[in-house]
């Protein structure tokens, strides 16, 4: 009997994975097993060892975890056909159509490709996250190219894997920039809010987690549209293509469900990005350990009333919600005319890299400014940016 293309296909693209990782050499080893994925895995082993009764096994085994999963059903075809006639390509339905075959093919290559190329260990973390504060529990980083997303667990600062999940994404790609475009954006957000799937429909299958697209970064860059959400699937399908929406990410009922356990309304950071980064935790540490005393030298600056001191640290792009840097300059001399002294003092500090081409950090803080004629305290964002081969204040405002 012969055996499935399926296997050879996949094993080719098994063979071109890559995973890029910045100030390494090593690829990690360790990974969670969550997902269909390690069954696919082996029932692709079966396969190529001609072993199609055991494969078949695996598969419905498969089925009676996930009986939505049509990729389990188009491979299950497959097996039973196999029996009484060649095979030569991956979905043999006579009826089945084109379109949806190449979606199934995207799926599984995608799914197997992110598993045997796993990136996600004690050793290295996506490049993004700086640090979390101590009251942020989780971080989610998202890898349109690998359809992956990845959750991070806050451990006295520093993240640590938890699990990843199978996930679909913009029917035109990653890199929303109008409305419209049918695009997942890449970038800094966080969860905003939590919907029902009684107030969103069963497309949406158990629920949705919208998120703040656009950010303030994407404003100043035009980017509009609104709507981006982590959702699932409607509740007789499993999952949907690696390209399938309309620039949301989403997962599957299942993973939503566990995922959902792990996020904080107005405090999880999803970060988007086209192709993850993975940073040794020594180079992580030492681009978190740069940044925060740039922070903590602005911070200083401030207190010393020296203004020129002070806007050494803002960019010559710098824009608050309504003021340019000249502006802004102009506004801190007046009000700094009148100080006697000024004690600053930050806490609850996130630092998230955005993935973007730009070298960007978004940075939240909470502020307590105390002088002597104002109190003040309030939760405040900033975005740096590497200008001059330092990093500078190119954004300023309430979060």
């Amino acid at each position: 009997m012969r055996r499935l293309a399926l296997a050879v296909v996949l094993i080719a693209v098994f063979a071109a994975g890559s995973v890029v990782i910045a100030g390494a050499n090593n690829r990690p080893t360790t990974f969670s097993d969550s997902g269909p994925e390690p069954q696919l895995s082996r029932i692709l082993v079966e396969i190529e060892n001609n072993r199609l009764d055991a494969a078949l096994g695996q598969t419905e085994e498969l089925l009676q975890r996930y009986p939505t999963f049509r990729l389990a059903h188009l491979i299950k075809g497959d097996l039973l056909l196999a029996r009484s006639m060649p095979i030569s390509t991956f979905g043999n339905a006579s009826n089945a159509p084109p379109e949806k075959l190449t979606d199934l093919r995207e799926e599984v290559i995608a799914r197997l490709k992110a598993y045997r190329s796993r990136a996600t260990t004690a050793d290295y973390v996506p490049r993004y996250l700086l640090q979390m504060p101590p009251g942020q529990e989780h971080a989610i980083v998202v890898d349109t190219q690998k359809s992956r997303l990845y959750l991070y667990k806050n451990d006295n600062g520093r993240p640590r894997f938890v699990a990843d999940y199978y996930i679909s994404h913009g029917k035109l790609g990653a890199d929303k920039t109008r409305e419209g475009d049918k695009k997942t954006p890449t970038g800094v957000y966080h969860v905003t809010s939590s919907l029902s799937p009684q107030k969103v429909g069963d497309f949406y299958g158990s629920g949705a987690f919208p998120i703040n697209y656009p950010n303030e970064w994407d404003k100043r860059q035009g980017r509009n549209g609104h709507g981006i959400w982590l959702h699932g699937t409607p509740s007789d399908t499993y999952s949907r293509p690696p390209k399938a929406s309309d620039g949301c990410v989403v997962l599957s009922n299942v993973d939503l469900d566990s995922l959902a356990k792990n996020l904080q309304i107005g405090l999880t950071p999803v970060i988007i990005s086209n192709s993850i980064e993975w940073l040794s935790f020594d180079d992580w540490q030492s681009e978190r350990s740069t940044l925060t005393k740039k922070i903590d030298e602005w911070r200083s600056d401030w207190e010393s009333k020296d203004v020129n001191r002070y806007l050494k640290h803002y960019s010559t792009k710098f824009r608050t919600n309504d003021q340019n840097l000249e502006q802004f300059a102009q506004q801190k001399r007046k009000v700094n005319g009148s100080k006697e002294w000024i004690k600053i003092k930050l806490s609850n500090t996130s630092m998230f890299r955005d993935p973007g081409k730009e070298e960007l950090v978004v940075v939240t803080f909470e502020q307590d400014y105390q002088s002597n004629n104002l109190n003040n305290q309030m939760k405040k964002r900033q975005y740096w940016i590497r200008e001059d081969s330092t990093w500078k204040i190119v954004f300023e405002g309430a979060a």
